[in-house]
Parts: structure tokens; sequence; C-alpha cells
């Protein structure tokens, strides 16, 4: 499950007409926003957690996680300002198709699916080293 692409296989970049196109954009903009909720939602855990800890070990794993997940609150506003700028720039050449330089667009396109991809893959691993630290300590509580 390396591949955490939403479009279309093949040459959907290349090919695709600019509807389709603003369509994905949009939908990466909804992923960025749930995922901005559930960034914020991890840091809370992380805030609430951070209390109770009481081996030393698990601070500093809790601590590396937690600048893992701060990392990715930057990350995704950033990704966030750019898609919102991508979907400026589709808008202008869905309005006037001749104004436009189509494959530097489409590269950007690419360049974006990629960082998208990217954050995805390192949000869900961070949510996992999260929650296996608080599960492993709320394990070793009850013994």
């Amino acid at each position: 499950m390396d591949n955490f692409r939403t479009r279309p296989k093949g040459d959907f970049i290349e090919k695709g007409n600019w509807q389709e196109l603003y369509v994905l954009t949009e939908h990466w903009k909804s992923d960025l926003l749930f995922y901005k909720d559930d960034l914020k939602f991890l840091r809370h855990l992380e805030d609430k957690y951070f209390l109770w800890i009481k081996a030393e070990a698990d601070l500093e794993n809790i601590r590396r996680v937690g600048e893992s997940i701060l990392k990715d609150t930057r990350d995704c506003d950033q990704l966030l300002e750019r898609v919102d700028t991508h979907l400026s720039h589709l808008s202008n050449i869905i309005g006037n198709s001749e104004s436009q330089d189509e494959k530097a667009f489409r590269e950007e396109h690419a360049e974006l699916e990629e960082d998208m991809a990217e954050f995805v893959k390192n949000v869900r691993e961070n949510r996992r080293r999260l929650f296996k630290v608080v599960e492993y300590d709320v394990e070793m509580d009850k013994l």
C-alpha cells in the first residue's frame, strides 16, 4: 500500500481534460482539510498523553512523534496554499485556454501530486507511531 495517489492510472495528468484535473485538485483540497483536523486531534492526543508519561524513553518517543506531527501540520498548511494557487491557475486555464503553458501546468500538477502522496504517507506513519507509543504505555500501565 505504498501508492497514495487518488488519480486514475496511466497518463491521466498528461491527457486528462481540465475539468477532470480540477475535480482531482478539489479532492486534494478536501483531503488536506481532513488531514488538518486529523493532525489537530493527534497534537491534542499527544499533549494530553504527555502529562501521563512516566518512563524517560517513552517521553523521548512521544517528543519525537510530536515534532513529526508538527512538521506534518506545517506541511499541510503549505500544501493547502499550493493547492489553492493551483486551483486558481486551473480556473484561469479553463476560462482562457489559449494564454497558458499547458506543459508547465501539467508538470506542476504532477509535482503537487508527488508531494501530496509523500505527505499522506508521512501522516499515516506518524499517526501509527503515536498510537503505538500510547498503546505500549497503556499496556505497561495495566501490568
